[in-house]
């Protein structure tokens, strides 16, 4: 069994794997109009992930947690970084990378695409079908506020030794 791991804002927490976000936006693995949820691995690396695109000068304080156990018995493929064009990292995403999550789930062979995150890339985020039947196999939790440490956007402070 996996976890994964999805850190958003309280108001949209209600179906937090549900995939209205990327389906309204789109994001690194897929296009507007198709239904996509993003986990990753890891609470810190799901929490970089989010991060990442915040205002340093105004972090929500409303975050939460979201946290789904997947069984072994789903069905899942893994992206290797070898299979990916030589700019798959570039902070705006090659409208290439798209293919990879509208793949998933127009094929409706797996429920789970592994990929490599951009921030950490020896690290997994998972893109999940919420359509496809092993989607009912998750076992999601109630997500739970998120209390992060003030410093991750507090100016910096020289140490002293």
């Amino acid at each position: 069994m996996i976890r994964a791991y999805r850190i958003l804002r309280k108001a949209f927490a209600k179906n937090p794997w549900d995939g209205e976000g990327t389906y309204q936006y789109g994001g690194r693995w897929s296009s507007p109009g198709t239904r996509l949820s993003y986990g990753s691995e890891h609470q810190s690396l799901s929490m970089l992930e989010y991060f990442v695109h915040i205002d340093k000068d105004d972090p929500p304080e409303d975050l939460v947690l979201a946290v789904a156990e997947i069984p072994a018995s789903v069905s899942r493929a893994t992206l290797d970084i070898r299979d990916l064009p030589s700019n798959w990292r570039e902070a705006v995403a090659p409208p290439s990378l798209a293919r990879f999550g509208e793949d998933l789930v127009r094929s409706g062979e797996h429920c789970l695409l592994l990929v490599p995150s951009v921030l950490a890339p020896g690290e997994k985020n998972l893109l999940i079908n919420p359509a496809h039947a092993d989607f009912k196999k998750l076992i999601m939790g109630r997500p739970e506020s998120l209390n992060y440490d003030p410093r991750m956007f507090s100016p910096r402070k020289s140490l002293r030794h």
